[in-house]
């Protein structure tokens, strides 16, 4: 069965994710108060709402609660935003995923029931600054408050070496959990394997480990 996913809140955010959506072939239902964004994204989405989100009864009426996954992807108003999250709790819907306006908003959307939390903002902030500081960061993605995974390119300092020759876990305390060579993925790699050129290693640790290891590699350069 194709998934029906939610999305409540068409600013830059919440417009974005409607169109990957509609790309994946994902049924999207989405709610705005602003006629003109529902307009806008009218090529992109199967049903589409005028209305406010903090309306308990029309949320109720429209079956919200069947939904796979239902968005909050409300802008700058945090009061709606809470408070639209507490109603799809309320009303049973499986999995709620909410955007944080900062750490605080953050807090209060968990506290209340969000499944999934995130902060755009802050997250492609530290994307752009890993990708400042090391050049063979490709993509850095936060798993929790302080661990994270990063894809990180091969360098000449890393190529023809073996994972386990490289200690990676001793010295950063970081793991390699997978390669991506040539668009395949070789998921928990055999310690002997060698490093090629093109390589890109999917590496977890904590932030302070990442960190020192990226720190350790540009100085190599």
């Amino acid at each position: 069965m194709k998934k029906e996913i939610a999305v409540i809140g068409l600013g830059r955010f919440g417009g974005s994710i409607v169109m990957e959506l509609s790309a994946m072939n994902v049924d999207v239902l989405v709610i705005d108060t602003d006629e003109a964004r529902v307009n806008e994204y009218q090529d992109y989405y199967s049903d589409g709402i005028i209305g406010d989100s903090t309306d308990e009864m029309m949320l109720k009426s429209i079956g919200i609660n069947n939904y796979d996954n239902v968005i909050v992807a409300i802008g700058d108003n945090i009061q709606a935003s809470i408070l639209t999250t507490l109603i799809l709790k309320d009303l049973g819907v499986n999995k709620v995923t909410a955007k944080a306006q900062n750490s605080y908003h953050g807090k209060v959307l968990e506290k209340i029931g969000a499944d999934i939390v995130v902060h755009p903002e802050r997250d492609m902030g530290r994307r752009i600054a890993h990708r400042l500081i090391s050049s063979s960061v490709v993509e850095y993605l936060e798993v929790s408050s302080n661990h994270s995974i990063i894809e990180y390119s091969a360098n000449i300092k890393l190529e023809n070496k073996r994972i386990n020759d490289l200690n990676l876990r001793e010295k950063f305390g970081i793991s390699i959990i997978a390669i991506n060579r040539d668009n395949d993925i070789i998921v928990s790699p055999d310690p002997q394997i060698s490093i090629l050129a093109g390589d890109i290693l999917i590496l977890i640790g904590s932030d302070k480990q990442i960190n020192n290891f990226e720190n350790f590699m540009e100085r190599l350069k």
